[in-house]
This record gives C-alpha cells, structure tokens and sequence, in this order.
C-alpha cells in the first residue's frame, strides 16, 4: 500500500460496533432507531444494591472468535475484535494486503480486563492458581496490544485510559496519527466490560447508579425530570480511519470527515463536572476550531448525557448556551447504558450514521424534559433532519473532556 498524498482530510470508510442493543452496526442501530432500552436484571449481581446492567446479548466468544482467541482475552477485548472484524470488513481492507508499520491501533478503556481480575482475585482467596495469563489480560494496554498483534499492525499502538472520555480520545489521537503523516491507516475507537460486582457495587455506593431495581428497563433517562442515575453498560466500537486521499485511491467511498477534536481538563473534581462545563467548551471550541466551523455551523450533537441529575444539567447548560435550540440533541445511553470507556467511541460511530443517514435516533426514556433544560432534545421517534456537522461529546472521572466535529464528505 503506497502513502497517500497531499490531501490531510481524515475519513471514516468503516465501522464496527458490538452493545447491548445488539451485535453489528445494523443491530445497534436498529436498536437506537427504535429507542428501545435494553437494562435488564443480571443474575450474576444478585444481592447487591444495583443487581441491573446493559450488557451484549447472545456474545458467544468461542463462536464469535474461536477457542484458543477466547481464552486468551478478556472479555472487553473479545467485544473489540468483533467490533474491529466488521469495521475492516466494511472498509474493504485486508490486513494481509496492508503495509503494517503504516497501521496504528488507538483503542480506549476506562477499566481494561476488570472481568478478569475479578475471577482471578476470587481464586487466589479459595487458595486456587490462578491463570498464567492474568497479567496481560488485565494489563489496559493489552487491548490495543492484542488487536496490533492479530491484525499484524505495527504502527503506533495506544490505549488510551480518559475514564469516559477513553474512546472518544483514541479517535482525535488517531485523526492527528494520519493528519501528521505518521500512519496511512488507523484503527481507532474504545471498549470496555465493567459489568461486575465490584464495580457495579462501587458505582452503586457512589450514589452514581439509578437504583430503579423494579424497572431496570426505565432506569436510564437522560434529561429528564425523573432521571437518578445512571445504567452501567458494556459494549464497543472501532472505526477505520484513512486521510481522504487514500480512500480515493482505494475506490472506497468515505462515510464521513473527521472534521475537528478538542480535549481539555477541567482541573476541578476528581468526579463532579466544573459547574460551568469551562472544560467541555473549551474542548469543543478547539474541535470547532480545527474544523474551520463556528458554533453557529453545528446542526447536531451527541450529548455524552449519563443521566445523572448533576452531569446532564451542567452539559446541558453548556449546549444551551453555544446553541440555543439550533442543533437538535440526542444521548445513546438512554438505550445503550454508560458504557464506560467506550462511550465516545460508541457515540462517534452513531454520529457517522447519523451523518449517513441524515437521521437523529430518540433518546430513550425521555418523558418530561427537564424544566432546566432549554435544548431540542430528540425524543419518542427518531428524525430525520439534514445533518452538515455535528459534534459528539464526552468527561469523564478526573475532569476528562473530548469532543469530536464530524461531517458529510
């Protein structure tokens, strides 16, 4: 594969995507069209004082990626192979065809192989051995580690750890990657598989999590009056990444531009967003910024709306007053749950379809809108609108913010 040229433009030509709505990109967003939430009451957290989650159904590891791969892989790595296979599929690329030190892989994780640890940690207290191959399945740099290793990617290899922020971080690095020259290609996006008990038990003593135990499916609300907390979820999404150029060559029709990214600190709370939302401005001022675009261009946003009664405010503040009621505004995780360091990756993919699709999906859950809420918030049905920029949001735990500009090419 030769370099391309001049053109720096960064495109996405494929998308792979595994949650709790389904496996695959149409599942997902067939799910997210419908607004159909998908947290359930999860066995494995009986007793505790959250015992629900949004976690991917019928996932077959063994099926999905055969035997010696599964047993070798923690599960929020399992979940970005799958997510990784379709995404390659999708952009007509081949990793025997590819020249891999032009490949990087940039995937994010909040948590990396907590599944893992977990059972482990539970067999060294019943005085058992535990595996061998613990350490690298744990170790968070694993993941972007395993996908470089199975695909023969011998570029730059990150994972970035942004709390929530994780997914959305690794694709502005990996648009900066191939806006630099360093690579030709780059896998980009987030995963994580945090449903466990300890930290679903942490979150839940935190005051974090919804405790709506007798209607999980309710339980994610984000924006609404009645919303208390938020759904713990599971899930992944990688994109392929290229400059324009060399999508051209390869005759593969780009999905969409990744037009600008921002990032920031807000240097306030370990946990609480800054009350003015100063950092999250600042990162999407800088995304606008390098998009060439003005608050006054942007028609769409993916809020990062957790559904948390402090979070949703303080972003929603911010939207109103960059805003107003032009942009219409949507928020995933009313169907999805907060999936952790996946989110933004998650929420970016769903941005480039919505981009495809010229179509805002509903947020779920939403009843009545927060009277302190002065935004075009999409809800009941989906809606089709015309779609020329839109940014996709997303803080995290340590005052973490990223924000990424996409649009048509």
């Amino acid at each position: 594969m030769t370099r391309s040229g001049s053109d720096q433009s960064v495109v996405v030509t494929g998308v792979g995507l595994v949650s709790a709505a389904g496996i695959g990109v149409d599942a997902t967003w067939k799910g997210m069209l419908a607004g159909q939430p998908t947290a359930r009451t999860n066995p494995d957290l009986a007793g505790l004082a959250v015992d629900f989650a949004c976690q991917v159904p019928d996932f077959n590891p063994t099926a999905q990626l055969g035997a010696n791969l599964a047993r070798r892989t923690d599960r929020h790595s399992q979940l970005a192979f799958v997510a990784g296979e379709e995404a390659l599929h999708m952009a007509g690329l081949r990793p025997e065809d590819w020249d891999g030190p032009r490949v990087g892989v940039v995937i994010g994780t909040a948590f990396g192989g907590v599944t893992t640890l977990e059972e482990q940690t539970l067999r060294v207290a019943r005085g058992e051995p535990v595996s061998a191959l613990t350490v690298p399945m744990v170790a968070p740099n694993m993941l972007a580690g395993q996908l470089s290793l199975h695909w023969g990617a011998r570029g730059p290899s990150f994972a970035t750890c942004t709390a929530c922020a994780s997914g959305t971080t690794a694709i502005g690095l990996g648009s900066q990657l191939l806006r630099t020259g360093v690579c030709d290609i780059v896998l980009a996006g987030g995963s994580d598989a945090p449903v466990n008990r300890v930290i679903t038990a942490s979150f839940a003593r935190m005051s974090a999590l919804s405790p709506r135990r007798q209607a999980p499916a309710l339980a994610s609300r984000p924006f609404d009056a009645a919303r208390d907390g938020f759904v713990l979820g599971e899930g992944a999404a990688v994109l392929v990444l290229e400059r324009s150029g060399q999508a051209a060559a390869r005759k593969v029709r780009p999905l969409a531009r990744i037009a600008g990214y921002g990032a920031s600190a807000d240097a306030h709370h370990i946990a609480a967003p800054h009350p003015q939302g100063s950092g999250l401005e600042q990162a999407t001022r800088a995304a606008l910024a390098e998009a060439g675009a003005t608050v006054a261009d942007v028609d769409h946003v993916n809020a990062h709306a957790t559904s948390t009664p402090k979070g949703d405010l303080v972003e929603a503040g911010l939207l109103a007053r960059l805003f107003g009621n032009r942009a219409t505004v949507t928020s995933a995780k009313g169907v999805l749950g907060h999936t952790m360091g996946a989110a933004g990756a998650i929420e970016a993919a769903l941005t480039v379809l919505a981009i495809t699709e010229q179509t805002v999906p509903p947020t779920a859950n939403l009843e009545h809108l927060d009277p302190q809420i002065e935004l075009d918030v999409v809800s009941g049905a989906a809606r089709p609108q015309p779609i020329s920029l839109a940014l996709s949001n997303s803080s995290g735990f340590g005052g973490q913010n990223a924000v990424l500009a996409l649009s048509p090419c």
